[in-house]
């Protein structure tokens, strides 16, 4: 089980940023969204089946935690078990969550945008087809994806973290580290919050990429510690 945890805890990130570079590159994301609808759409349908295949692989990325969460609740074992167990729990909904923000573009985008570019739709179906795509975006996309998926993420890094400086399997100064990733990612889940819910908080917006970065690097650097033990 350490051996297999350790592969996927290396695996997941490595997944998760060529999928979002590869996103980057071929559709601009995620700085398309703040283009119009109608242009989000039209750049959606150049990109055809192989686009829509990409968010499809996207979106399987973040359903990789959800094992990983149950394997590293296995190989911390001798940490304390109700912080273990709430910690799978936390990871499994991480995984959930960020699926379900994701999963919209490969099965719902593909609809909008076909229909989007049909010469008889008039201007009332069109008004509907951005409003339903602006609203999916900021329950799916901010909501569920972002704000919850980094909640959980960072508590799920937490609670792993926690857990790690009770554990044997890997030294304590992984997990402290942990820590302070896991609460950096949840202050990015902050951006869309209370006053913030229109234009989003400019910190958390900026600080985001940067702790996905250190996060990425961190599960790498567990899973490598649990392969190699000192």
């Amino acid at each position: 089980m350490r051996i297999a945890t350790g592969i996927l805890l290396i695996l997941l990130p490595i997944a998760f940023n060529v999928a979002f570079a590869a996103l980057a590159a071929r559709f601009s994301y995620p700085d398309i969204l703040r283009r119009p609808t109608t242009e989000i759409l039209e750049r959606f349908r150049a990109g055809g089946s192989s686009l829509v295949l990409l968010w499809w692989c996207f979106a399987l990325t973040a359903v990789l935690l959800a094992p990983a969460a149950v394997l590293v609740a296995g190989a911390l074992a001798d940490a304390d078990a109700t912080l273990v167990a709430t910690g799978l729990v936390v990871g499994v909904l991480a995984a959930a969550v960020q699926f379900l923000g994701l999963v919209r573009w490969p099965f719902l985008v593909p609809f909008l945008a076909r229909e989007s570019a049909d010469p008889e739709s008039s201007p009332a179906r069109r008004e509907a087809i951005d409003v339903v795509f602006q609203s999916f975006n900021r329950y799916l996309g901010v909501a569920v994806g972002e704000h919850l998926g980094y909640l959980f993420s960072g508590a799920w890094t937490i609670l792993v973290g926690v857990a790690i400086m009770q554990s044997a399997a890997v030294p304590w100064w992984i997990g402290l580290i942990g820590i302070l990733v896991g609460a950096l990612l949840a202050l990015c889940s902050l951006e869309f919050v209370g006053g913030f819910e229109e234009r989003g908080w400019r910190l958390a917006g900026a600080v985001t990429p940067f702790a996905y970065i250190a996060w990425s690097v961190w599960l790498v650097g567990t899973g490598v510690a649990l392969l190699f033990p000192l």
